[in-house]
């Protein structure tokens, strides 16, 4: 077999309906984490059913973070061997397994085992549809990459607030509207056309395995620690921010309580759009300062009471979400080549979510040490800023020589021969 018939094995083949394509898969990522905050405005509908603390909801909201860590180190790797279309198949599947337990859940166990069976069905599909976007287009890609999370967050929360509070049968009609979008997402991926061409290798890609692909390594050191700290802030408002604004603002109403988390996801998304042309590491610097800005104006206005300045701090953080969720996402991925995109979109997620899930559950800990829900705010609030220190200290001190992203050679190994126009969207 010739090498230009071998480089023609490894070109993408999903190109008829790329904008289509696209969308739906940018879609699959907004639904897979709209379904991950739908619980988060019923988690005080179930604290009164079932009776459980404060920390019972972080370990609740940590089970899924684990569940999805796990998961991404076990598969986020095999759609590149296997391909994308096989992988979001079965993911799409095993999400309405979790809805289906969500909808018959009557305890805290069942709520568990539906967070994590939910959290697999994430991490598994997560990899694949961002590589999957990467594919069909590479700065339109990135973007979809970096808006989607964001925009899913704040569809999921406000959505399931709403209809807890204004539609009937609040613990089951948001599922089965989630099944039902599931379900003709999986109509639509059948439809597709698959994007990479199967490579052996795929129970190999199982084992759990952190290796980075060398042209990427200096990016990730920069990145990551960006990452870890204002993902740090999902989890606070998914755990910890319902209680405290219901405690600021005398009242449960869910529309409320999951307005911090909305706020902060859906004002994430105007850097991703505003800041798409500025290089990134700038937009590193910009997604730290203003999270270090936004928590610090949220842990003062926990202390003094005030649910306006808990409100507009909120804000600011969000800014500095999307901004540095951006930045990192923009940073590394360019640099990957097409067999490694899934590998490495799956690592920097499990870096997010383990800002997400960690100091959450320590968040909850908190809560039941110090008796006190503003108190644990507080001292959560100020981890974030330690945090977010250190990741603009990594970025003072650390200076990386700009490197040109790579491409796939015909032997399937990673060149430096990459076009110009791909490279543009790195701009470091």
């Amino acid at each position: 077999m010739t090498s230009a018939t071998l480089s023609d094995l490894r070109r993408p083949t999903g190109t008829r309906h790329p904008t289509a394509a696209l969308l739906l898969l940018a879609s699959i990522v907004v639904t897979l984490l709209a379904a991950s905050a739908a619980p988060t405005p019923l988690y005080a509908t179930y604290a009164a059913e079932w009776h459980f603390s404060p920390i019972t909801t972080t370990v609740v909201f940590g089970t899924y973070a684990l569940a999805v860590l796990v998961s991404l180190l076990l598969l986020g790797r095999i759609s590149d061997h296997l391909g994308r279309r096989p992988v979001l198949l079965v993911s799409l599947g095993i999400a309405v397994v979790a809805m289906i337990v969500f909808l018959t859940a009557g305890s805290v166990p069942a709520l568990l085992v539906a967070r994590a069976v939910q959290g697999v069905a994430t991490g598994a599909a997560i990899g694949a549809v961002g590589a999957g976007m990467l594919d069909l287009h590479k700065e339109r890609g990135a973007l979809a990459n970096s808006v989607a999370p964001g925009v899913g967050t704040a569809v999921g929360v406000v959505g399931s607030a709403a209809v807890v509070q204004f539609l009937p049968f609040p613990t089951h009609l948001i599922y089965l509207l989630l099944i039902a979008v599931y379900l003709a997402q999986a109509v639509g991926v059948l439809l597709l056309r698959e994007t990479v061409t199967r490579a052996p290798g795929a129970l190999r890609s199982l084992r759990p395995e952190l290796s980075l692909p060398r042209a990427t390594r200096g990016a990730v050191a920069v990145a990551a620690p960006v990452l870890f700290a204002v993902w740090s802030l999902v989890g606070f408002y998914g755990a910890l921010a319902p209680g405290i604004v219901a405690g600021m603002a005398h009242s449960h109403a869910p529309l409320l309580g999951g307005l911090g988390l909305f706020l902060a996801a859906a004002v994430g998304t105007i850097p991703v759009l505003a800041l798409r042309t500025v290089p990134a590491r700038t937009v590193l610097y910009l997604g730290t300062i203003g999270l270090l800005a936004g928590i610090a104006l949220v842990v003062g206005s926990v202390s003094a009471g005030s649910a306006v300045g808990f409100f507009v701090g909120t804000a600011i953080a969000g800014l500095g979400f999307g901004a540095g969720f951006q930045g990192g996402i923009r940073t590394v991925v360019p640099l990957a080549a097409p067999h490694e995109r899934a590998g490495v979109l799956s690592l920097l997620y499990i870096v997010c979510y383990l800002g997400m899930g960690g100091p959450a559950v320590l968040g909850g800990i908190l809560a039941v040490r110090l008796g006190s829900l503003p108190a644990a705010a507080r001292d959560y609030g100020i981890g974030v800023l330690v945090l977010g220190a250190l990741a603009l200290a990594g970025l003072l001190l650390r200076r990386p020589r700009r490197a040109a992203p790579v491409t796939e050679r015909p032997h399937g190994r990673p060149g430096a021969d990459c076009p110009q126009a791909l490279a543009d969207p790195v701009r470091q």
